[in-house]
């Protein structure tokens, strides 16, 4: 049987896949989420030609029960959510990780809440395999980071070891957003549900997120604009955890999203493109954690 480390891959099944309504991808003809979802897909049926539904539900099943990332992610202060990111659409190449549970490591050590994984290979530079060996270096929760749309890619980031996993309200419709929240949560795993609009946010509290991450960035244009966050932050109920996405370059960008309601800040070019990727992880929780930085309400 194959098992995690030996190049598991994922799969569309068992689930909805009806394409996105008005507002999801295909709204957007052209844009490089269209682009980025498109090849997900590929690779997604390519993997499961060679790891069955059936047999990575197995693999995940015996793998170590999650750690509660819901927890972490309410402890008090402003929280770090550190990120293993080679590279992105908007800047290509940041930084070569020969190692990725090696920077991990040093995420851990500088006080990170948790760390994300980019596991998304073509525009990413991500792996299955990266996940795995972060898992393995650090015992915090772990993020996968990808482009879900198939239950598939649920059960096998259970299978590597995620706690979290990335759902996008942009690239699904309502019911397969639905579906794919609750077949995280069964499998004691915690959904980061990334907004970007007012409505999209609307959406992820109808499918019941209990972590929400306001993304700064347009997937659709990769356009920043740190104001997104301060404008939908505030309109959601205190039970729900704040993620603020892209945008933070130092310390000072944190408090400004704390400032909003932030209670974690999620951050990958901030810290790979570092010479010391732990410090910077320590001067952003240092900040997180200063007395005079906004706190969240609870």
């Amino acid at each position: 049987m194959t098992t995690p480390g030996e190049g598991l891959i994922s799969a569309e099944a068992d689930e909805p896949t009806s394409p996105p309504k008005a507002g999801g991808v295909d709204a957007v003809q052209g844009s490089v989420l269209d682009e980025i979802i498109a090849g997900v897909r590929e690779d997604v049926e390519a993997r499961q030609q060679l790891v069955s539904l059936e047999e990575i539900k197995r693999i995940a099943a015996a793998a170590p029960a999650a750690l509660d990332a819901y927890a972490a992610l309410r402890k008090a202060g402003v929280g770090v959510i550190a990120e293993v990111k080679r590279s992105s659409p908007s800047k290509g190449a940041l930084a070569d990780i020969p190692d990725p549970s090696e920077l991990a490591a040093q995420y851990a050590d500088g006080g990170a809440r948790c760390v994300s994984v980019l596991t998304e290979g073509r525009w990413f530079g991500g792996s299955l395999d990266d996940l795995a060996a972060v898992r393995a270096a650090i015992n915090i929760p772990v993020l996968r980071k990808d482009f879900i749309v198939s239950t598939y890619q649920v059960h096998e980031a259970r299978a590597y070891g995620a706690d979290l996993v990335l759902l996008i309200v942009a690239a699904l419709d309502q019911k397969v957003l639905v579906g794919l929240l609750e077949r995280i949560e069964s499998l004691g795993m915690t959904a980061l549900v990334e907004v970007h609009t007012e409505e999209e946010a609307d959406r992820a509290l109808e499918a019941g997120a209990r972590v929400i991450g306001v993304n700064a960035r347009d997937l659709r244009t990769l356009e920043v604009d740190r104001s997104v966050f301060e404008r939908i932050a505030p309109g959601l109920p205190n039970h729900v955890v704040k993620i603020a996405e892209s945008g933070v370059r130092g310390p000072l960008d944190l408090i400004r999203y704390a400032s909003a309601g932030a209670d974690a800040v999620l951050v990958g070019e901030g810290l790979v493109t570092q010479k010391s990727p732990r410090e910077a992880v320590a001067e952003l929780v240092n900040a997180g954690n200063h007395p005079a930085t906004p706190r969240p309400a609870r």
